[in-house]
């Protein structure tokens, strides 16, 4: 027996009807997670789609490790993105991995739109289309969740993922917001969303998972455990969360400021996750099935407008890629001001890291007069102003002109209309994270299938190489990226938070299979690592994706790196070896 998810569930918002296939044999050959997601994409996904009409699917998908070992709390998501027109995933944790396999799913695959609002309550084997038009319309994400918590049963077991008002206005970097805190932030899935008029999915569960090998299950658990809670790093990420690294990158000269016009924050030390921990730390979360608890949460007290000396105190999620987005890339200094910017993408439903670089983007173009007044609304954009980046966002959600209108669909389309490339950091479309630290950055920026820096953690290859000194060829180098997006394939599949990828090794991996009634090897995972990997590369090719087509901000050649100086030519070499590289795979 063997103990893997298998049950897909199908929806069809258009005809309002769903059904449940066995689809053990995909499982078995693509684990579950990306693997799987991937190849349905491809199943339902026809060439050349509207990302933003009903024949572009939504796939959810869990692995299976969900709901049997700890951290395995992701849920991928994958469509075709409206910010990039080719392929969107998104990974998410909270509850709603959990959630999908109590339900009694590996999968969910949601077809098709509906003519007026909904949203879905899947409910074990039941789904349920609501009507959401008292919710449409509604901009804070964070009410709709209170609305749909007070509405629909399963509390404790239950995810509650919903867009707000960004995802109802098809912004290309509308994000879905889940549990509160959680998103599926990059590449436009609240687009997605809003495009089918699905305002929001409820799923709960509460079935059981049986075992092949209960004894070396709990011994294999504890081993993993015990791994998890007593990890230095996960200490670190338990104490100060992604937000600790800070203070590092902006020592190294690594932390985008001012639109990449430099890459050290005066100001990096007040917007640090030890300053947030000490000043404003108000709660730490976990994912469901978590022992790390991961997740910030600030405590900011905010005064009422009409009534003095009365205060509401708000909690407002922060981590590394928000605080750099919407601090040091527009110069925001001051951590109450940050914080409030942050509140307002949360309610809003935005995607934080695309956001806070559109409006560095914006404000240079403003700088250099390739933008006026008149494109901003009447507004100044200036770096550190946080009240006018405020005003800034909600023009940008209410699309109030046609600049906003192009500033929704992201920089690379924005500099198309108005100018400014060379300074529009966009990597394969999608907005540029946090990291300047050198070339192998850069490179993972535009290889990557999401052209994220999750996909080949080149930033960790340019420390190794400042901390040693040791540079690899670039042969070499792009060899190790994709070798290491080829393993986080096999990571993503069994829905592993990357935070563990040093826990959950190969051989470890393996052990914990065993129990579910599945046998590996390490050759045998990282085949099929390699196999996920080029599906996904085939599928954007198959969209019009091409390597060596890929723009390169000049921006990232004019300000100094920490691994070294980066050079066109290095880049063009390794853009022409990875095409031969992902294109071969065997």
């Amino acid at each position: 027996m063997k103990v893997i998810p298998s049950k897909i569930l199908y929806i069809d918002l258009s005809r309002r009807r769903f059904w449940i296939e066995d689809r053990k044999e995909l499982f078995e050959e693509w684990v579950g997670g990306s693997g799987v997601a991937i190849k349905l994409l491809e199943e339902e996904c026809p060439k050349n789609a509207n990302p933003l009409e009903p024949e572009n699917p939504i796939i959810f998908a869990v692995g299976p490790f969900t709901g049997f070992y700890p951290i395995a709390s992701k849920t991928v998501a994958m469509f075709k993105s409206p910010l990039t027109g080719n392929l969107g995933e998104s990974h998410c944790g909270g509850r709603s991995a959990l959630a999908i396999r109590m339900a009694g799913y590996g999968a969910i695959v949601i077809k098709g739109a509906s003519e007026t609002p909904v949203y879905l309550a899947i409910h074990g084997e039941k789904a349920y289309f609501r009507e959401a038009s008292a919710i449409w319309n509604m901009a804070n994400s964070y009410t709709v969740g209170r609305i749909l918590r007070d509405r629909e049963p399963g509390a404790g077991a239950r995810t509650i993922m919903r867009i707000g008002r960004a995802g109802e206005k098809l912004i290309s970097y509308a994000c879905v917001v889940t549990e509160t805190y959680r998103h599926f932030g990059r590449l436009g899935l609240g687009a997605v969303f809003g495009s089918k008029k699905l305002k929001a999915i409820v799923v709960s569960g509460r079935r059981s998972l049986p075992l092949v090998d209960p004894k070396a299950y709990r011994e294999i658990y504890k081993e993993i455990f015990t791994l998890l809670v007593e990890s230095p790093s996960m200490k670190k990420y338990h104490e100060l969360g992604t937000s600790m690294n800070v203070n590092p990158l902006n020592e190294l000269k690594a932390l985008p400021t001012r639109n990449l016009k430099e890459a050290n924050f005066d100001e990096a030390e007040k917007i640090s996750g030890e300053s947030f921990a000490k000043d404003f730390l108000g709660r730490r979360l976990a994912c469901a099935h978590c022992p790390v608890s991961c997740i910030h949460l600030a405590a900011l007290r905010m005064p009422y407008d009409s009534e003095p000396y009365f205060y509401k105190t708000k909690m407002i999620s922060y981590d590394y890629e928000t605080i750099y987005s919407l601090g040091s890339m527009i110069g925001i200094g001051n951590p109450k001001e940050l914080l409030k910017l942050l509140d307002e993408v949360e309610a809003l439903g935005l995607d934080a890291i695309s956001t806070g670089v559109a409006l560095a983007w914006a404000t240079e173009a403003q700088e250099k007069g390739l933008i006026s007044i008149n494109e901003t609304n009447g507004l100044n954009l200036k770096w550190g102003d946080a009240e006018t980046y405020l005003k800034a966002i909600r023009f940008l959600v209410n699309q109030v002109n046609d600049f906003y209108k192009a500033l929704g669909k992201g920089i690379e389309y924005a500099s198309n209309i108005y100018g400014g490339k060379e300074f529009a950091l966009a990597f394969g479309g999608n907005e540029m994270p946090g990291y300047h630290t050198g070339l192998a950055a850069h490179l993972g920026f535009l290889i990557g299938s999401r052209h994220s820096h999750l996909d080949c953690a080149g930033y960790s290859i340019d420390q190794k190489i400042v901390a040693t000194g040791k540079k690899s060829t670039i042969e070499e180098l792009t060899e190790e990226l994709i070798n290491e997006e080829a393993w986080r394939q096999i990571l993503s599949s069994l829905v592993i938070c990357f935070f563990a990828r040093g826990i959950y090794k190969p051989e470890l991996i393996i052990k914990a299979f065993k129990p579910l009634g599945m046998e590996f090897t390490e050759d045998s995972l990282k085949k099929i690592g390699r196999k996920i990997l080029k599906a996904k590369y085939e599928f954007k090719v198959r969209e019009g994706f091409k390597l060596n087509k890929l723009r390169i901000p000049e921006r990232i050649f004019q300000t100094s790196a920490p691994a070294g100086e980066i050079l066109k030519e290095s880049i063009a070499k390794a853009l022409s070896l990875a095409e031969e590289k992902l294109t071969n795979l065997p």
